[in-house]
């Protein structure tokens, strides 16, 4: 076929992704057609992109003029026949194939021979839709994300029955319209809901299984990842039905556990409870559509509040590296006495050296003032020996990411620290009750998992262990207020909330590079463009480190024994070949040397 115009492009479905499309094509100056059976989703798609385009004024991102001009290009029809002059028609009606088989069959008797039928899909075959059309050389998918007015990427789904010059055509039209258009082939999931929705899915067993709350996965993956949504929520705006039924075409063909879809979906699903569009999902909605949580008796945070806190006066910190000094820091900053404890005199005084510039930079920054510094820095007292920490009413462990070395360290605590002082781990990846029975009092024994920078990040991760007494939960918890940090209570498994969600989608990043799917940069682009996420997932592995990377990924592995969790072979090659990330100069990318 010659490469066709794209002047006229008719939407087929006009629910909110359907309506957010016609949307962004009616502002880019393309006439639209828009088309649903249902005579009430047509007006209020109508009333939806008014009321858009009216808040795009309002923020001055558009002007009066150009909001009445993308209204009267937007036209509502009850009928495919009007299709008939279109040269692009999107379909977005529901994710069943044969409701999309049927439109596309349709559509071929009535669209012109030049016009392009491209299927929004995320989860069916595309080829399977482009087989069992009349004309497969025109068919293609192309994959908006919603909400479709913000999120600039665009998945450009082709096959091997999809004519070259339909491809190039609409993914003209993609980058005319502002957006990202990626090439990728056809697949369930694509590469953003590839990986999205695997990490969806463990998200959603997770809260299945009691290890968490709710609200607990959403804050951590929020604040721990910086990612926009927590996946609890997302799925709610997603709608629970959706999440399914892409999982359960990634499952059907990749066979892999983590993509069979957690029971809570089904049984949410079959309950009409679907997320936002239903008014209830994981959590309930003020009304139908409404993006508004109201409370409601799902989720009791049983034992947040049992036990009385122990009092905390001063705070003992053990290690001399970058952890170490940023947790001194931000207790020293909330007027905690704080005691560094290195494995010498010299270390603790390079340590709290580095404390001081820290301190200075957010001086320079206008961020405190300079009284504010020199308190902060006289309440923190270098030592050289674990025994300076005898009178501390919390000792924070932040040494090396090695069993028994922290072993060592927590049953030297348990001989120099006060009775009814409470020991904490840093720990990110091993068990904390190791960490207790090393000592003779594991019910002082909890985790306070920080997260890199200290000062900065929000989050900490407060893992109670079956021996951890309650006072101790309520008493971290409590600091954890004081000094200005979000808690979220866990269990004692490898990962806890946030490396347990986070890694696994990492290492399937890893594994769809290295089958060839896609290229790094194409992921990396799909995830930030798509998911909205502040890294990609292989800029992320070089900053993390590939080496501590496979560590955990080892520990999940192990822990789990899903065979969906063994570490990539890429990244296994890459660690043996002394390729670490940033900090060696290369990983999955190569970076200057300083």
């Amino acid at each position: 076929m010659d490469r066709p115009t794209l002047t006229t492009v008719a939407v087929v479905g006009l629910g909110t992704m359907g309506t957010g499309i016609a949307e962004v094509l009616a502002r880019a100056g393309r006439e639209v057609i828009g088309i649903d059976t249902d005579e009430n989703a047509a007006r209020r798609a109508v009333a939806a992109l008014e009321a858009s385009t009216a808040r795009a004024v309002e923020r001055e991102r558009i002007t009066e003029q150009e909001r009445r001009d993308a209204l009267a290009r937007f036209r509502t029809f009850c009928d495919l026949q009007a299709a008939a002059d279109a040269d692009l028609v999107i379909e977005v009606v529901p994710e069943d194939y044969g409701l999309k088989q049927r439109v596309i069959t349709e559509l071929d008797g009535i669209v012109k021979p030049s016009a392009v039928i491209a299927t929004g899909t995320n989860a069916l075959s595309v080829t399977r839709l482009a087989a069992d059309s009349a004309h497969p050389e025109r068919v293609l998918g192309m994959h908006f994300f919603n909400p479709a007015p913000a999120m600039k990427l665009v998945e450009i789904v082709s096959c091997v029955l999809t004519s070259p010059e339909a491809v190039a055509a609409v993914t003209d039209l993609a980058a005319d319209l502002g957006k990202e258009p990626i090439p990728v082939g056809d697949r369930p999931g694509f590469v953003a809901d590839g990986l999205l929705f695997g990490y969806l899915n463990q998200a959603a067993a997770m809260y299945e299984s009691k290890y968490a709350t709710r609200e607990d996965i959403d804050a951590a993956m929020r604040l721990g990842c910086g990612l926009p949504m927590g996946p609890l929520a997302l799925l709610d705006l997603i709608g629970v039905d959706t999440a399914r039924t892409v999982l359960e075409a990634m499952y059907a063909e990749s066979r892999d556990r983590l993509h069979a879809p957690a029971p809570i979906l089904g049984q949410l699903s079959a309950a009409g409870l679907t997320g936002r569009k239903a008014g209830r999902g994981f959590y309930t909605y003020q009304a139908p559509g409404s993006a508004t949580v109201v409370p409601d008796a799902l989720t009791p945070r049983e034992g947040e509040l049992r036990g009385t806190p122990r009092q905390v006066r001063s705070v003992g910190v053990a290690g001399s590296g970058t952890m170490a000094g940023g947790i001194a820091e931000v207790f020293a900053k909330a007027g905690y006495d704080v005691v560094l404890v290195a494995r010498s005199e010299e270390k603790a005084e390079t340590a709290r050296d580095r404390i001081a510039s820290s301190l200075e930079r957010s001086v320079r920054k206008g961020r405190m003032s300079a009284e504010a510094r020199d308190e902060t820095l006289a309440r923190i007292t270098p030592a050289g020996s674990l025994s300076a920490m005898a009178d501390v009413d919390l000792a924070v462990e932040a040494v090396a990411e090695d069993l028994e070395v922290k072993k060592g360290l927590f049953a030297t605590l348990d001989e120099v620290c006060k009775p009814g002082a409470v020991l904490a781990t840093t720990t990110s990846s091993l068990p904390v009750v190791a960490c207790a029975r090393a000592t003779s009092r594991p019910q002082d024994v909890i985790g306070m998992h920080f997260f890199n920078p200290a000062p900065a990040m929000k989050l900490v991760e407060v893992v109670s262990t079956v021996l951890t007494g309650d006072d101790v939960h309520a008493t971290v918890r409590e600091v954890c207020g004081k000094i200005r940090k979000h808690p979220v209570d866990c269990g004692d498994r490898a990962g806890f909330i946030v490396n347990a969600l986070l890694f696994p989608y990492l290492n399937n990043a890893i594994k769809m590079v290295q089958e060839h799917y896609a290229d790094m940069d194409a992921v990396d682009a799909a995830m930030k463009l798509g998911g909205g996420y502040p890294m990609g997932p292989f800029e992320l592995l070089d900053v993390v480190g590939l080496d501590v990377s496979l560590a955990i990924e080892k520990v999940l592995h192990e822990e789990f024994r899903e065979p969906g969790l063994a570490p990539a072979p890429l990244l296994e090659h890459l660690v043996a070949a002394g390729c670490l990330g940033r900090k060696s100069g290369r990983g999955f990318r190569e970076y200057a040397r300083r």
